[in-house]
Formats: C-alpha cells, structure tokens, sequence
C-alpha cells in the first residue's frame, strides 16, 4: 500500500466540502449565555457511520480525532431488529460491526474521517480483517447524507486512480440503515481495557501508528 497521505490533499482540493474555519465566541460568565451556545454548536454536529473490522479498533481510532464528540459501537445493515453481539457473530443476520461517530464539521472535514477510515484497516479483504473473519468484518461505508454519498465515492475512485492499493477496494458505499448501538461492555473498549490481549496484540501497534503518522489531527 502506498502513503495515502499523498492523495489527501489533493482530494480535498477536489472536494466541494471543504473543513471550514472554527467559529469563535466571545468569552461570557453569564450561565444562560453559555448554556445557548453549547445549543448552538451541538446543532453543528453531524453524523458519520463506518463499518472496518472489529469494532474495538475503529472506535479507538476515531476516538482520538480532533473534532470527534462521540463514537458508539454498534451494528448495522442485517435483518434484525436490535442484534446480541452472540446473533451479529454468529453471521445469521447480516450485520457489520460499525461505529457511529458524531462529529463537528467545522473542526473536521467528513474527507478527513475518510482518510483516518481507509488508513487504519484494509479494504481490500473481503469480509475480513486480519483474524477476523466473517461478513460482520466487511469494509462498508454507510453514508447519512447524499453528500457524504459523494464524498466517499469520489475517494474510493480517486484512491484506485492513484493505485494506493495493490488489490482492488470491495468497501461498499451504501445508504445508512438503522444503526443499532452495541452492549454497554463494547463501549469505550481500548480505553477501559488496554491489557486485554486483544487490544496489545492488535489495536496497540495501530495506535502507535496513527499517533505517529496523524499527530496534527489527533487531541492533545
């Protein structure tokens, strides 16, 4: 795979979203005044839903992103209502493991999650990552707006133009069904539980690597 950081830029230029530039308020000790504001930026917020591999992974990545509010682990696109962990394993009801992430647009662009997304698990595999085997560990893109739909077919192509991949990309882009927040005990995984072998074998050197090649777009 080649650095996808040499199509970025370029996508971006490209773009009709460009991130724009974070508003600022003026500094106020009135309760009220800051309780209307906080309304006002929570409207801001939009919705991104990506399915990667193994949830744990892709909600520690996004996670760390400036500009991310939130990021739920979850399943989506199967035929049952409200899935178990046990039933989206067991591959009977078609669901991907996906995360929900809610995000500021004007801190961080919706290309920008697209590039975290397509660095940080390979979407060259079918129905696999890693050890990870099996249709809830496809690569899909579930987009909320017909501009994300856009968005991500514009840098899927743009991605094979430029050949970054050596194998050809099979991420769907697909319309985002009902999103289905997983069991309180996937939430928040890495965080709560980075000795689990799992998370050092797997997640930890992932880390490592976004760290050190994203460090601009991570928080402090």
């Amino acid at each position: 795979m080649k650095n996808i950081l040499a199509i970025t830029f370029a996508f971006l230029a490209l773009s009709c979203q460009g991130k724009a530039e974070t508003a600022t308020a003026e500094n106020n000790n009135d309760e009220l005044e800051k309780g209307e504001l906080k309304q006002m930026d929570n409207s801001k917020l939009e919705t991104a839903i990506f399915a990667g591999g193994c949830f744990w992974c892709t909600e520690a990545f996004f996670t760390e992103l400036k500009g991310v509010d939130k990021v739920i682990s979850g399943y989506i696109g199967g035929i049952t209502k409200n899935p178990t962990y046990r039933e989206v394993c067991s591959g009977t009801t078609g669901h991907a493991e996906a995360i929900k992430i809610t995000y500021n647009p004007d801190e961080i662009a919706y290309e920008d999650l697209l590039e975290i997304f397509f660095a940080t698990h390979d979407p060259t595999t079918l129905n696999r990552q890693g050890a990870d085997v099996g249709t809830q560990y496809r690569s899909e893109i579930f987009y909320t707006t017909p501009e994300q739909k856009t968005a991500a077919e514009n840098f899927v192509k743009l991605l094979e133009d430029q050949k970054i991949f050596d194998k050809k990309i099979v991420t769907k882009v697909t319309e985002a069904p009902t999103f289905y927040p997983a069991e309180d005990y996937h939430q928040d995984y890495f965080a709560l539980n980075p000795d689990q072998p799992y998370c050092r074998a797997v997640i930890e050197p992932k880390m490592a690597k976004l760290k050190k090649n994203y460090k601009s777009k991570l928080k402090e």
